[in-house]
Formats: C-alpha cells, structure tokens, sequence
C-alpha cells in the first residue's frame, strides 16, 4: 500500500477535534486509509478514536496510506494543517 510520511500540524496534535476531521473525511471519500507512527502498528483512520490511541503530537510524524492516491493526497494534507486554527 502506498504511502506518505508527514508532520502532523495541528498545534495540538491529532486529539479530538482533528482526529474527527480526518475520521469524517476518510468516511466521505469510502476507502481504506490507515495512519500509524512509523514503526508501529497502523490504525484504521475512519475512526477518531483509533487515530487519538496513536498519540501523535504537534510535528510527530505519522505514516498516511492508502492504495487511492487522491485519498492518500487528501488525507496527508488534512494531517500536515492545524485543524485547530479554523
């Protein structure tokens, strides 16, 4: 499965708030997308839960993959931005 190594942006990281956008968004494009911390396990990113277990902080790197490309482009951009901010 491809993927994309990334810096999460969100000045808190992927707690609440941003774990749902990127859950809703995989949700609304209806593939397979995981995220993990590289190394370890990957979780199923269309369930907020599972992507706050990961514990990524502001600039940690998490792994985005996927086999669809927009998904994969979609989703790596979602994590690179502070979803806080809006």
């Amino acid at each position: 499965m491809p993927s994309k190594t990334v810096a999460v942006g969100s000045s808190v990281g992927l707690h609440a708030r941003p774990a749902q956008l990127i859950a809703e968004a995989v949700e609304e494009l209806d593939v397979e997308v995981l995220l993990g911390i590289p190394g370890d396990e990957p979780v199923d990113a269309s369930s907020s839960l599972l992507i706050m277990t990961l514990g990524a902080g502001p600039g940690d790197l998490v792994e985005v993959s996927s086999d669809d490309q927009a998904a994969l482009d979609a989703i790596v951009a979602l994590v690179e931005k502070d979803l806080d901010a809006e």
